[in-house]
């Protein structure tokens, strides 16, 4: 699969890497695609992974992964042609010092991100757990849950292979409107691990019986 990630921090570096070295074609999209941060990251990522502007990485991509902070994602998302593409929104509109959320109530970043990417069949996803666990979400009881929301079935379709493909148990949350549940649900593993006192490994899991 062709898979462009804008923003190359935790998240994004880690999902890209991983991706690529599983074989699929990855090119990280960035303002400096000649950086040293990018080029150490696309080294390590092998020989499916490169580098490019957040255009080209979007317009080379079947599914375009957005990472990028909160407050860039006005900025960069309306600036691309995503018609036609499937993408995965991994981010939380986090206030300043985590201390809860800037878009809640009746909407959400899920939801506004898919009114900027016109076109675009957009999943919330990969946006309720640390970078820890998407560079390893085995835990001793089974698989971390990753849950994931979306109004198109393809694109629920390629969430969940991804997903899957990561070592996560892909949980189908509904339709994009339930990213006003998967962000407070990020809040919620954020405070747990920090103020909380239980440390970055941990997960969420879902039981069957």
């Amino acid at each position: 699969m062709n898979i462009g990630i804008l923003g190359s921090g935790n998240v994004g570096g880690t999902l890209g890497e991983r991706w690529a070295k599983l074989g699929h074609q990855v090119v990280f999209g960035t303002r400096d695609p000649n950086g040293g941060e990018i080029r150490d990251l696309v080294q390590r990522s092998g020989a499916t992974a490169r580098a490019a502007t957040p255009a080209e990485a979007a317009k080379a991509s079947e599914v375009v992964v957005v990472t990028l902070p909160w407050e860039a994602v006005h900025i960069v998302i309306p600036s691309l042609d995503l018609r036609g593409k499937i993408v995965f929104d991994c981010t939380n509109p986090l206030r300043p010092g985590l201390t809860g959320l800037s878009v809640s109530g009746d909407t959400s970043a899920g939801e506004q991100i898919a009114q900027l990417a016109a076109g675009a069949s957009v999943v919330k996803i990969f946006n309720n757990t640390g970078a820890n666990n998407m560079a390893d979400p085995a835990y001793p009881g089974g698989p971390s849950a990753m849950f994931y929301c979306g109004g198109d079935a393809r694109a629920k379709a390629a969430a969940k292979q991804l997903a899957a493909q990561l070592g996560f148990d892909p949980v189908d949350a509904g339709p994009i409107e339930n990213a006003r549940l998967l962000e407070p649900l990020a809040m919620l593993w954020i405070w747990l691990a920090y103020p909380g006192g239980l440390g970055r490994e941990i997960a969420f899991r879902i039981e069957r019986r």
